[in-house]
């Protein structure tokens, strides 16, 4: 890999947009080589940070033959709460759905316990006649003469966006459909989202929520892919444009603009890809993707080869999370990043994030006028980044400035020196991370010890081995160039289209014949998406699922169903699938008990070609006099203040080895390897560290 190559034309690239940093990799299909770009995120203009990075990277667009984006922008919106103006119109006597929600409480005895705080306010709910039998049919003819007048109101309110929901519309959209294009002719310029586009499932409370979000980030996102649309044009590119879904697949960019709510976690699904190609080339059937970029910290499994998927996500903490329906890979978040802020609060307690820095104004070692300390503060008092080392050199970090941070905001409230004060805020970061991981791994009834911890984002290195030592995890594999590895991952993305539709039947009552009727709707639907895209895949493969539980349950779990089980109408085999998939997830299972299917799933994949990962030089156990480039006094919490030695990434060769305390460096990203492991480079450049301070 290098930061600079000659190019030739007919490029892959892919950007990927962060809290704090934009992230460039292309692949030059011509001579194999990977070219990387790193530049801050621009807020008041996100295309100009991709700019930058491709820039950096020694290419440009006019180059390039296909364009992969991802970005947090979505999710962003939805967190910050800087949406549309919006609506929501549904059923006449359920405006409420939205806020009632579920009555959950994670925390019940928790007097100051507040519920989910809905996008929208109750008066931008507004009802109209119309109502469905569950079956679908018609029980109350949508009344169009009301959503006419309520048209004029909305015209007048200066609305940007609309949400439909409409009771049942999952089984017969036809009451939406017509409410759409009544909307569209006369709000011309404003966004309207039904909900049946987004999820054909049950649970009217989560449709409601997944399109009232998808209406509410609606504009933005689209003036924003407009705008990048547009711009790269400008810049000569004439190649096809693909956003990268939650699911880690590739879709079209018109989809992109209409469906939104795809995309919420494009950046970090497509870290979890590149985990899984990693994986790949390694031979490794499991592992954890870890990572750590400026704002937060996400972690996603690969389980037996394939990253794991859900059919839900949560958008904020659970106790007021948001729930979206609709496919996503599996990721757990936290709010600790390199950007996130240490404070004292009431009592003398130390906290971390979820606030951050961003990259405005950024970390008080930036010098752009921050003040406050933030992990990244932390990490350079205590010597584990270099103040000339920072993105290579590119970027000088101000000491005394984060010093000083640290002194005013916590160390001196705290009665601490910086150095404790910092190394305080370091543990906490560990303990916070940790909990991303277990949200993917412990609670989805696997051991996180068990699996091997792949880190990456431009502050995952630096915190990998504390985190595994906090749930026993003993190796740790860091990737070539891990601070790129979100936009390195889009280049492993297939296209991809995720159907589910509600299906509530006992198992013993299956119609195989139906049901299959249903799966090869989906399979044709997808593969004529396929087919209309612009790249042409190597082959298509089709997945199928059912969402099941035992009758009386309310919730269900997704097993995966090999296709030969509904060929042969193996009830029993499916029955002893979904009796292994819920006692791994909650520890117990009924195979006496009678099961019933409650959706059907299918994900239907264009398989596209892929880069392929280039071996470095091969080399003894000695690490070469070049890549060793000094001491530099670090402290850890075992041995205080040491030299530790520090190493050039770049110049390591297959085989080398090290023992900790030391420092690897390379342009984005610094990896820590605490006293007591060892590390050493494997033949694609990956850096394999044994943790021999993991918890058992």
């Amino acid at each position: 890999m290098t930061n600079r190559e000659e190019m030739q034309p007919r490029l892959r690239l892919a950007a990927d947009i962060g809290g704090t940093f934009t992230d460039v990799a292309a692949f030059d299909q011509t001579n194999k080589r990977l070219l990387l770009g790193k530049s801050l995120s621009t807020p008041r203009a996100m295309v100009e940070g991709i700019e930058a990075g491709v820039g950096k990277a020694g290419t440009a667009f006019s180059e390039a033959g296909l364009f992969l984006h991802g970005s947090t922008v979505a999710i962003n919106t939805m967190l910050e709460r800087t949406g549309a103006r919006t609506v929501l119109i549904t059923t006449r006597g359920f405006r409420d759905v939205y806020e009632i929600g579920r009555i959950n409480r994670p925390d019940a005895y928790n007097l100051f316990f507040q519920k989910h705080a809905p996008l929208i306010a109750r008066e931008y709910c507004y009802e109209v006649t119309e109502r469905l039998y569950a079956d679908g049919r018609v029980f109350k003819p949508l009344d169009e003469t009301e959503l006419e007048a309520l048209a004029d109101v909305l015209a007048r309110e200066k609305i940007e966006a609309v949400a439909i929901l409409f009771l049942h519309c999952y089984r017969n959209p036809a009451h939406e459909l017509r409410a759409k294009e009544i909307l569209q002719r006369r709000l011309p310029g404003v966004f309207i989202s039904a909900s049946h586009e987004l999820s054909q499932e049950y649970r009217e409370f989560e449709r409601c929520s997944t399109v009232v979000a998808n209406a509410f980030i609606g504009p933005r996102v689209q003036r924003y892919l407009t705008e990048i649309g547009q711009r790269i044009k400008g810049e000569g590119f004439k190649g096809n444009f693909l956003v990268v879904q939650s699911t880690g697949g590739l879709f079209e960019l018109d989809k992109a603009r209409t469906e939104c709510i795809r995309i919420l976690e494009s950046g970090p699904a497509s870290g979890v890809i590149g985990t899984q190609a990693m994986c790949h080339a390694l031979g490794m059937d499991n592992a954890i993707a870890f990572d750590m970029g400026g704002t937060t910290a996400k972690a996603g499994v690969i389980l037996n080869g394939r990253a794991l998927t859900t059919g839900q996500a949560l958008i904020g903490s659970y106790d007021r999370a948001l729930p979206i329906q609709v496919a996503t890979i599996d990721i757990f978040e936290v709010g600790t990043g390199g950007g996130s802020i240490a404070r004292v609060e009431h009592g003398g307690a130390l906290h971390v994030g979820p606030r951050s820095a961003g990259a405005e104004p950024g970390p008080a070692c930036y010098g752009r006028g921050g003040t406050e300390p933030t992990i990244t503060d932390a990490n350079l008092l205590l010597g584990r980044l270099g103040a000339d080392r920072f993105l290579g050199g590119e970027m000088k970090l101000d000491v005394a400035a984060a010093e000083k941070a640290m002194a005013d905001r916590v160390a001196t409230p705290l009665g601490l020196s910086t150095t404790d004060a910092a190394n305080g805020i370091l543990r906490i970061a560990a303990t916070k991370m940790s909990y991303a991981v277990k949200g993917v791994t412990t609670e989805r009834g696997l051991d996180a010890g068990s699996f091997a911890l792949v880190a990456y984002g431009g502050a995952g290195p630096l915190h990998a081995t504390a985190v595994a030592r906090e749930l026993g995890i003993r190796t740790v594999i860091i990737p070539r160039a891990p601070g790129h590895f979100s936009a390195f991952g889009m280049l492993f993305s297939d296209l991809r289209y995720d159907f589910v539709r509600t299906w509530f039947i006992s198992l013993e009552q299956l119609d195989f014949a139906a049901l299959e009727a249903t799966f090869a709707e989906f399979e044709a639907e997808g593969r004529a998406a396929i087919d209309a895209s612009a790249i042409a895949p190597q082959e298509v493969t089709v997945r199928r699922a059912l969402d099941m539980r035992y009758v009386g349950q309310e919730h269900s779990v997704t097993v995966d169903v090999p296709q030969e089980l509904f060929d042969a109408g193996d009830r029993a085999a499916i029955k002893a699938l979904f009796d292994a998939v819920h006692l791994q997830r909650y520890g117990t299972s009924a195979p006496s008990e009678r099961a019933e299917i409650a959706s059907l799933r299918t994900t239907v994949t264009g398989v596209v070609e892929k880069p392929g990962l280039e071996k470095i030089a091969a080399g003894t156990a000695v690490p070469p006099k070049e890549a060793h480039t000094g001491t530099r006094r670090a402290y850890f919490e075992e041995v205080g203040f040491v030299e530790t030695p520090t190493f050039a990434r770049a110049a390591l060769l297959a085989g080398n080895r090290a023992e900790g305390p030391a420092l690897i460096e390379e342009h984005a990203s610094t990896t820590v390897v605490l006293p007591g492991d060892i590390v050493e480079v494997d033949a694609l450049g990956n850096l394999l560290i044994t943790v021999f301070g993991a918890r058992s």
